[in-house]
Order: C-alpha cells, then sequence, then structure tokens
C-alpha cells in the first residue's frame, strides 16, 4: 500500500508540478541482452530510476540468439514508438517492433539488412532518426565487410573493421538499399544521429585498437544521409567508452556512455559541442545498465509506465 501511495504521488506530481517541463526515458539492456527490454526514467536527466522493478518490458523471439542489446526508441511522426535492436552478435540483420505506450508491443520482425552482403560479419548497435525533410526514417548500424578498407585492417578484436550503413524507410514495411553512410578512415562503431537547428551531428566511437582509441568523437553533416564532416577529436577522457546517447537540456548536450572497462556509466555535458566537462559523478543509473538510447516522454506516458509491476 505504501508503495502504491508512492506511486500516485509521483503521478500527480508530475501531472500537476509546473516546474517539470519534461521527462525522459532510458531504453537499455542488462547482462547480455538475452531477457529484452528494460528501460528507466528521469525527470531532470540526471537520475535516472528503473521502472518495473528493473524486470524486462519485452523479451526478445527474433533470430537464432534470440538477444536483444542496444535497444535504440524514438516516438515516430505516427505517434508510435519505433524500436530496433541488436539480435545476434554475427548475424545481418536487425530487430524491429513497434508500440503505443511502450507496454504493448507489436510483433518482433528480424530485418535483413546486410543479407546481401557476403562477408558481413555482423550488424550491430541499430539507431533510427527521423529526417523532417524528406519525411523518412534512417536506420544505421556498423558492420565489418570482410575484406574492405584494407587501410585500416589490424587483427586485434578480432580482425572488426566496422563502417557505417544504412537503409531509409517511410513506414517500417519497406525499405531502401542498404549503402555506405560513413567513412572516417578508421575502424567505427556505435553511432547515434541528433538534429541541431539546420545540421546534423553525428556521435560515434573510434574503435581503433593500435594504437588504442576506444574514445567518442563527433561529425556534422547538412543532410541526414551525409556526406559527414571528419570526426574530431576526441570528447571523452582517458579511458575507453562506447555506446553514446544524447539528450539537449536547456542550452546543454548531455551525452550518456559505457565506460565498459570499469563497469560503469559515464557523462559528459557541454554549450558548445568543443568543450566538454565529465559530470559522471553527477549522473545515477540503474546498477547493471547497458547501452541504450535516451528520449523525451509525455508526463501522461511515463504516468502510464510507473503503474507497471
Amino acid at each position: 500500500m505504501k508503495k502504491f501511495f508512492s506511486i500516485c504521488l509521483l503521478a500527480l506530481s508530475l501531472t500537476f508540478n509546473g516546474c517539470v517541463q519534461k521527462s525522459y526515458l532510458f531504453s537499455y539492456f542488462n547482462n547480455n541482452g538475452q531477457d529484452g527490454l528494460h528501460l528507466a526514467y528521469s525527470n531532470d536527466g540526471f537520475k535516472w530510476t528503473a521502472l518495473k522493478n528493473d524486470k524486462s518490458f519485452l523479451a526478445p523471439t527474433v533470430s537464432k540468439d534470440k538477444l536483444m542489446r542496444d535497444p535504440c526508441i524514438i516516438k515516430g511522426r505516427d505517434g508510435l514508438f519505433h524500436m530496433v535492436w541488436t539480435v545476434s552478435w554475427k548475424d545481418k540483420g536487425i530487430g524491429y517492433a513497434s508500440s503505443k505506450d511502450l507496454i504493448t508491443w507489436s510483433e518482433q520482425q528480424f530485418i535483413p539488412v546486410m543479407a546481401k552482403e557476403e562477408g558481413a560479419r555482423n550488424t550491430w548497435a541499430p539507431e533510427i532518426t527521423y529526417d523532417s525533410k524528406t519525411k523518412t526514417y534512417l536506420i544505421y548500424w556498423a558492420t565489418t565487410i570482410i575484406g574492405k578498407f584494407p587501410e585500416t585492417a589490424s587483427k586485434a578484436d578480432d580482425g572488426y573493421n566496422h563502417r557505417i550503413y544504412y537503409v531509409t524507410t517511410k513506414d517500417f514495411k519497406t525499405f531502401s538499399e542498404t549503402k555506405l553512410l560513413y567513412d572516417p578512415g578508421f575502424n567505427i562503431i556505435d553511432a547515434t544521429i541528433v538534429k541541431d537547428k539546420k545540421r546534423f551531428i553525428m556521435f560515434l566511437k573510434d574503435e581503433t585498437r593500435e594504437p588504442d582509441q576506444k574514445n567518442l568523437k563527433i561529425a556534422f553533416s547538412e543532410n541526414l544521409i551525409g556526406p559527414y564532416s571528419k570526426a574530431s577529436e576526441k570528447i571523452t577522457g582517458n579511458y575507453w567508452a562506447e555506446g553514446p546517447t544524447v539528450l539537449k537540456i536547456k542550452n546543454d548536450w548531455l551525452v550518456y556512455f559505457d565506460k565498459y572497462r570499469e563497469h560503469k556509466y559515464g557523462a559528459i555535458q557541454s554549450s558548445d559541442l568543443v568543450n566538454w566537462a565529465d559530470v559522471s559523478e553527477q549522473i545515477s543509473v540503474p546498477k547493471g545498465i547497458r547501452h541504450g538510447t535516451v528520449l523525451p516522454i509525455k508526463k501522461r506516458e511515463l504516468k502510464k509506465l510507473l503503474t507497471i509491476n
């Protein structure tokens, strides 16, 4: 009863407290992604609380490995939440599902985005970004294709040598042919793209192993499908980082990422995308959280999620 009363008070505060302008959702996975989608919420972008007692909202069903890693959710112009995810370490496609409320989901689909590439070894960390100018969704991910980009080939990290590829869609039913989105001249994974006024910003991981990079950088483009600029210098510190996801709160950019060697989450903040401050000690996230996506949600959407046990 006490727990129910607390939930009701929180829900009421979200509804009536004029100081709370937005709430935020974090989609993520735990362990190897075998139990599926986890969700957390925040009212300030710093303190994150797991929903549903950190139990899964959706169990994976597609691909032979049946994993749900790196879940990316966006709110579409059709009012639906659209999600893509990594289904396997070595498969040639990604998972997709949609939902009206983040609770009841459509049948899961396997989208074979790299099936025509015989040498494709994987399809990792897919993301979705909407282009309001063309009214299309860009779905993009990292893949290693055997024999491609020999100038950056390495025996380290099991020989993976990724670039970012993409398809476009208007309805998540038909998709364009797969094309190369970004070759920065190095091994790259974990791209996420956000719009900033009239330009697009790609946050990415430099996956170079020899010599070690394993840091986050940014690139810019006037168009969602590129071309993107040369990647910046690193924006993260002297640690290995991956899985960036981004919020803009008022005038500040807040980038969350996985400090995976240290088994904890980090965050950096900037008002100009040039000078970055480490604010890792100011954030709190659910234990065991792994690579996911943050997005703003309406208070009434969060209110419904808070009732789920």
